[in-house]
């Protein structure tokens, strides 16, 4: 079609529709952008004049956001968040801008008329490579419910340009390569050229005639200020998520370029540059270590900084800060605040120690996401000495001073205070003896509230890695349970689910989540039952068609959708359900004409590029899965496929065509999850053990109507501390011990016994995660879910109780659980 019947066309449809204002501003900026575009008509030329016409709308918004966001007031009860995280996992914003903004049926109409679908437009944007798991989408979860609660607030994160790494698979095993998700430039950012700050690294610190301290670095580089728009869907407010891009200070060394030593004149912008390419680069060398520990002073220095500058041009004295402001640590990754905090309190604005300290012990709370002793972020003192070392010093006195304190609290408990220090003199797990700065410690000491993330990762956190910690200040610890946002996890991603729901109950469940509670004295409507039944099976006749074309592999959509998706970790166990994919298979030959509920597994996460053992385990998947699926004998009866590049937009389609949630951690490693909450909301029935999040979905919509399995915690801890061996189970399990013989005879590797040998050697003598003990039950747990998914309406009937006990578990309660406890004003008392 010609630009001009296009611009005709949209001209004309403005003009008969009696748009809105924002309909009409909307197609006014539309029309705008397309005159730009070489081929106006194209998904591509769609996309960006779409988002462009969008980012007009929401830049109007965020003006006046940010307006009545400065006349608050020092006396406010909420204090302005600042939510500090080194991963923001936003997947594609077009659909949900035009959902917030009312304009679905606009651009409906705008692409139709130039032979488009608006799905097959969206389809054009990228997912925004800012995070990696679920980490990073509970970010991304956040800043949609700080916009819909009309919460002052920023998220911080730096703006990288290959992500971790995009996922491809050749012959079975995982390869990484850069996600160039910005070749063709973001439409989403908006550049702030007037927000920019120094940040410093290496040096030395110099003492004033008066004893003041200050540090003079060796190396300057710029944070500059990138800002991507988050709307709300029932108001006009929204949320910030502002993304820091390094370069160098200086310009190229003109010398050295006279020379004819090109590489050499921009070596230190190459240097810079490098911050930006890629989330959490391998810390298994020293350029890794260093690479990674100036990220998080990056995001960490220019987010005080904008801060400050903020505060200072709002109220005009730093002595209020930590009474106006939150100063939020999303995990241990930017632990650095409260130093850096501290450093721009009495160095830059010449504060005393006392009232510098008093500001940040306000400002700062923490929240930690493992249990794990070694993924707690500690960093060589010999780094931190070479890269931040005003910043040791800082440490170094906050340490002396807290020890000092326990000296006069706990006389003589040597043991409290070495366990408790920042500074870590015995190196430790996995230091190879050097001393090192305890990040977790520093994020502890310097916070007024320190929060888990489910019920029982909080009870054990308080128990197990922080219990000395608990002891001291008992009072700084409590629970904040996670939460997704409706918003993408239902109403973009299963419209068909959202749309039945409302001719149900109406649409305040949109609003406010706790509304889903009223479906549940209509999980017995049989007619309700088809209804969902229909919904799904459309979603899953999508994710097959998504199947077939990425993998070449036809699965039934009859078949029950199996489904786990997850970072690949040893913890998370995807291990145990390849070995019941084997398990399974091989009762399906020993007996093919029995009775079988066809199902079919799906996979997907990526594993970190040094994690070998994990990536062994997506190798095991897609042998077992070759196998499985060419085998006639098996037919549609069971299938096993892995999706690669796990992406938001892809659990977009996956998770509402799921039936099952496979959230089989160890009971007591994971800390919450969120997929499993994302699962529930979209109908999926959960097998899982008593672990993280589990415990309280499971509270919410009935014991009864989660497959339950697996040791306990408890049991857990008391099978290790009596001598667990894994070959006992195998040796007593005729079918597991066939399972692992199969697997370490290479009948799934074409004969080749050492390609899995290590992985069969750790689950036969290291099961650090009891794969073995928890086997038979695990099977014998997949058999009951067989018999209910034979009995349509029994399972429908689950899965409308799942759906209709997911309400507690929006991101809005979480934030708002966050607000009262942490963020408000009362909650520093």
């Amino acid at each position: 079609m010609k630009a001009s019947t296009i611009f005709a066309t949209l001209k004309t449809a403005a003009m008969s529709s009696s748009p809105t204002p924002i309909q009409a501003a909307f197609k006014t900026a539309l029309q705008r952008e397309l005159r730009g575009a070489v081929d106006p008509a194209s998904r591509e030329a769609l996309m960006r004049a779409a988002a462009a016409a969008c980012r007009e709308q929401l830049a109007e918004r965020w003006a006046a956001t940010q307006a009545a966001d400065a006349k608050r007031g020092v006396d406010a009860p909420v204090r302005r968040v600042h939510y500090l995280s080194m991963e923001f996992l936003m997947g594609r914003a077009l659909g949900n801008a035009i959902a917030a903004l009312g304009l679905d049926e606009t651009l409906r109409e705008a692409f139709a008329v130039q032979g488009q679908a608006l799905p097959d437009v969206l389809e054009r944007e990228n997912d925004a490579a800012l995070g990696n798991g679920g980490l990073g989408r509970l970010a991304a979860c956040f800043l949609d419910s700080f916009a819909e609660l009309g919460l002052p607030s920023f998220g911080y994160g730096l703006r990288y340009e290959y992500g971790m790494f995009a996922q491809g698979i050749q012959d079975g095993r995982q390869v990484e390569r850069p996600d160039d998700w910005l070749r063709l430039g973001n439409a989403w950012e908006v550049p702030r050229a007037d927000v920019r700050y120094a940040v410093g690294f290496g040096g030395r610190v110099e003492v004033d005639a008066d004893g003041s301290r200050r540090w003079v670095p060796a190396e300057t580089l710029v944070a500059q200020a990138y800002d991507f728009i988050v709307p709300a869907h029932h108001s006009e407010r929204v949320s910030t998520l502002r993304q820091w891009h390094a370069s160098a200070a200086a310009p190229i060394d003109f010398n050295a370029f006279c020379r004819g030593s090109y590489a050499q004149a921009a070596k230190h912008r190459v240097q810079a540059d490098a911050i930006n390419w890629v989330l959490y680069p391998d810390d298994s060398t020293d350029p890794g270590r260093e690479l990674r520990l100036k990220q998080e002073a990056l995001l960490v220095s220019a987010s005080l900084q904008d801060l400050i500058a903020r505060h200072l041009r709002e109220f005009g004295s730093l002595h209020n800060l930590g009474k106006a402001n939150a100063i939020h640590l999303n995990d241990t990754h930017p632990a650095l605040a409260p130093a850096e905090l501290m450093r721009l309190l009495l160095d830059e604005h010449g504060m005393v120690w006392d009232e510098a300290w008093a500001i940040t012990r306000q400002a700062v709370s923490y929240t930690n996401h493992t249990l794990m002793p070694e993924a707690l972020e500690k960093w060589p003192l010999y780094l931190f000495e070479a890269l931040l070392p005003r910043h040791l010093e800082i440490i170094y006195e906050i340490n002396h001073r807290f020890m000092e304190e326990l000296k006069a609290r706990f006389p003589g408990d040597e043991g409290l205070m070495s366990r408790v220090s920042l500074i870590e003199e015995d190196g430790g797990f996995g230091s190879g003896g050097e001393r090192r700065v305890r990040m977790a410690h520093l994020a502890i000491v310097a916070s007024h509230r320190v929060n888990g993330v489910a019920a029982l990762h909080s009870e054990l956190m308080v128990q197990t890695i922080f219990a000395d910690y608990a002891r001291i200040w008992p009072e700084r610890f409590h629970n904040v349970t996670n939460g997704v946002t409706p918003r993408r996890w239902l109403q973009q991603a299963n419209p068909a689910l959202s749309s039945l729901i409302d001719s149900r109950i109406g649409k305040g469940w949109r609003k406010d989540l706790a509304e889903l509670s009223k479906l549940k004295p209509l999980a017995e409507d049989a007619e309700l039952g088809r209804q969902f039944r229909t919904v799904k099976r459309a979603n899953k006749e999508r994710l097959a068609a998504l199947i077939r074309r990425e993998l070449g592999i036809a699965v039934n959509p009859d078949s029950l959708f199996d489904v786990q998706i997850k970072r690949i970790h040893e913890y998370k166990r995807q291990l145990l359900n390849i070995l019941h994919v084997v398990a399974r298979y091989q009762a399906i030959v020993a007996n093919p004409d029995a009775n079988w509920v066809p199902r079919t597994v799906v996979i997907a996460g990526k594993a970190a590029s040094a994690y070998q053992m994990a990536k062994s385990i997506i190798q095991l998947a897609h042998d077992v899965g070759r196998v499985v699926n060419s085998d006639p004998r098996v037919g549609d009866k069971l299938k096993l496929v892995f999706l690669p590049n796990y992406s938001v937009s892809l659990a977009e389609t996956i998770l509402p065509a799921a039936e099952l949630s496979e959230q089989i951690s160890t009971a007591g490693t994971e800390a919450s999850g969120t997929g499993n909450m994302k699962f529930a909301l979209n109908g999926a029935l959960t097998i899982g053990t008593w672990d993280g999040a589990n415990i309280e979905m499971a509270e919410a919509f009935g014991v009864e109507n989660m497959f339950s399995f697996g040791l306990r915690t408890e049991a857990v801890a008391k099978i290790k501390s009596l001598g667990y061996d894994p070959r006992l189970y195998v040796e007593e399990n005729r079918q597991l011990k066939a399972v692992i013989d199969a697997i370490a005879s290479g009948e799934f590797s074409g004969g080749d016994t050492h390609r899995y040998r290590a992985l069969v050697d750790k689950l036969l003598g290291h099961d650090s995660y009891l794969l073995m003990a928890d086997f038979a039950d695990y099977v014998a747990t997949q058999l009951r879910v067989d018999a209910l998914y034979q009995d349509p309406a029994a399972w429908n009937r689950r899965a409308i109780l799942n759906v209709a006990g997911m309400g507690w578990f929006s991101s809005d309660r979480t934030i708002a659980d966050y607000v009262e406890r942490v963020w408000s004003v009362k909650s520093l008392s």
